[in-house]
């Protein structure tokens, strides 16, 4: 440990009480941002819970498509689910409550997500200032970038969901449903379960999205490295394949459609560590040199 390193730990000692007393501001902020992050989604509850619904308004349109012209096939609905075909026509959605206060306490669990995501900036910011006094300078300097990282990737596997895998999923399963003169079988959703779906969705893409995050910073902490990343890839690979089938519909397209992407972001993970590992042998080179 260098002159250097010892000062900077020397000027970040506080008394227990002082951390204490830091760790409860750092902890109401949390919870003011939580609170206030719920009352302003509770407000807007229902606006959002309509955007919501619009994969399932598309999903709908493209079904009715489907039975007036015929089956197009996975890759045309593909096409028309990311804009590179043109859809015409509406759906009327119909989404039943089984109980009284049912889509109630489902704006409530809504409110609740929707503060969760808008205040996850605040609480990591938080988080950060909280532990920072205790890193070296370096260390402060490589943790910031993740933080940027880490929203923006949960950002892209949100998207994701919305605009091509809930559609699919929802077009899926409204193609299961039977309309016989004897016999009918109707999608008829409750609210809350709708909305589970799209909650689990949404964290399951976007924790999966975090994977580049993830492997940086074990590769900070010294737990892997990219030549056993590179060496691992068939098993990550299979991994991937098991993730992708349990939070993905039970079908090769969907399945594809979350493999592909992870297995990219794990390629983008062995040069993200790749680099952190020169950057790494640069800095000991230079204190080498030093010494």
């Amino acid at each position: 440990m260098s002159h250097v390193d010892e000062s900077e730990i020397e000027a970040s000692r506080a008394p227990l009480l002082d951390h204490l007393a830091e760790l409860r501001t750092r902890l109401i902020v949390c919870v003011g941002s939580l609170v206030v992050g719920f009352i302003l989604c509770f407000f807007f509850s229902r606006a959002i819970y309509l955007a919501l619904l619009r994969p399932f308004e598309m999903a709908g349109v493209l079904y009715a498509e489907q039975k007036l012209h015929g089956h197009k096939g996975p890759f045309d609905l593909l096409f028309a689910i990311t804009g590179l075909r043109p859809v015409t026509g509406h759906s009327d959605l119909r989404l039943v409550s089984t109980a009284p206060l049912e889509f109630f306490f489902t704006k409530m669990k809504l409110s609740g997500f929707g503060a969760l995501m808008i205040c996850f900036p605040v609480i990591a910011w938080q988080l950060y200032r909280f532990v920072a006094p205790g890193l070296y300078k370096k260390e402060r300097n490589a943790f910031l970038p993740f933080l940027i990282a880490a929203p923006v990737l949960f950002l892209m596997g949100a998207a994701l969901v919305y605009y091509v895998m809930l559609p699919f999923v929802l077009w899926f399963s409204l193609s299961q449903q039977i309309f016989d003169p004897h016999v009918q079988v109707a999608l008829l959703p409750k609210v809350s379960d709708y909305l589970d779906l799209v909650t689990h969705m949404l964290l399951a893409f976007g924790l999966c999205f975090q994977l580049p995050v993830v492997l940086s910073l074990a590769a900070l902490a010294g737990l892997v490295d990219a030549a056993t990343l590179a060496k691992g890839r068939r098993y990550a690979i299979l991994g991937i394949v098991v993730v992708a089938a349990v939070v993905t519909p039970p079908d090769p397209l969907s399945q594809c459609l979350l493999t592909i992407p992870i297995y990219g972001l794990y390629e983008v993970s062995i040069w993200c560590v790749r680099l952190i590992q020169l950057r790494r042998k640069r800095e000991e080179s230079r204190e080498l040199a030093l010494t």
